[in-house]
Formats: structure tokens, sequence, C-alpha cells
């Protein structure tokens, strides 16, 4: 009778690990997928958390200046890592200290900067990541509706709104639609008024 007991012990343990190593290569799967998706730039989360500032972690927000020096920690003595040269550059915030923001770019670099040179004002770039020529601006949210205009990949544009699939954006003098998930500004499935 003990000998049966510690063959079903032994069996719903080998079980259990057996389930615990499926699941963990479903995870490694589904990450390597994630990473073989060509953006990797691109933001799948959506604001999880709240911050000190009592706004969502993490979040997009813009540059106030041209000139913003990028911090390797959150206060003036800390050394500068690098200087951002463009007014309206969408940054994503991933970290708060008192009155320093961390924040990580495009292209995946993070850093410090000063609260006050950061606007709450929405910019996007096009799938900076995008090997394209060109993608699409539409005149309506799907991807069945008139171009308005073609937009390299890169460039800066002022986000009106998003409906969690496609956000309006404004570049130079044109605005259309944009899928979500081709903009370094907004989250996928996030909603901006």
């Amino acid at each position: 009778m003990a000998t049966t007991k510690a063959l079903l012990s032994a069996s719903r343990a080998r079980s259990r690990l057996v389930a615990a190593a499926t699941l963990l290569c479903a995870l490694l799967i589904a990450v390597l997928l994630a990473a073989a998706t060509g953006s990797p730039a691109q933001p799948a989360a959506t604001p999880v958390k709240i911050g000190p500032s009592g706004l969502p972690i993490p979040r997009f927000v813009s540059l106030k200046a041209d000139r913003v020096n990028v911090r390797r920690g959150p206060a003036k003595t800390h050394a500068i890592a690098w200087v951002f040269a463009r007014q309206g550059l969408p940054v994503e915030i991933i970290a708060e200290f008192e009155n320093w923001r961390q924040v990580r770019d495009s292209e995946g670099a993070e850093g410090w900067v000063f609260h006050g040179l950061l606007s709450g004002r929405r910019t996007a770039l096009v799938a900076p990541w995008s090997k394209e020529e060109t993608l699409p601006m539409r005149a309506s949210p799907d991807s069945s509706g008139q171009v308005v205009a073609r937009v390299e990949p890169g460039v800066l544009g002022r986000i009106e709104n998003c409906n969690g699939a496609w956000c309006r954006v404004q570049i130079d003098d044109y605005s259309g639609w944009l899928p979500q998930e081709i903009l370094w500004g907004a989250y996928v499935g996030e909603k901006v008024e």
C-alpha cells in the first residue's frame, strides 16, 4: 500500500513538472514570436500602475524643448548620457523619482529627464523600425479607407485621437488615420482623446 502511494505521489509530481515545463516552453515561444514581429520598438503593454505623480506608468509624453539632456540618474549631479535635439519627440516614461522621469526612446535607450522638460502633448513616430519606403495614411480608420498621403517611416506627427486600433495623426499639412500598431507614441488598444 505504501509503495502504491509513493508511486501515485511520484506520478503526480512528474505530471506537475511536465505541466510547468510545457507552460515555460509556451512562454518562451510567445517571447520569441513577439521578438520576430519586426517591431521591437513598439510597446505592447498599456499602462498598468500609478506612479508617485498620480499618473500611469508606463505612459507616453513628448519633449517640450529642442534640447533635452538625458542623464544617467535622477539628479543634475549625474552625467549627461546624451541630448535629445528635437522638440515634440515622443518618449515613454517608465519610472518616476521625485521631479525626474526615466524615459525610453523609440530605439530602446533609457535615461533620466527633468519633468519640466516633458509635455503631455501626444506625438508619435511612424514605424521607426519599418523597412518600407512609405506607409499609407487613410481618410478613415480602416484599411479600405482612401489614401490621403504616404508617409515615410520615422516621420513625426501629432496625435489628434486614437480609437484603440487607429490614430488620427497630423503630419505637416496632412491629417489622416494610421494603424495604432505602427506608431511609437501610442499603445495598441489605448484610447486617446
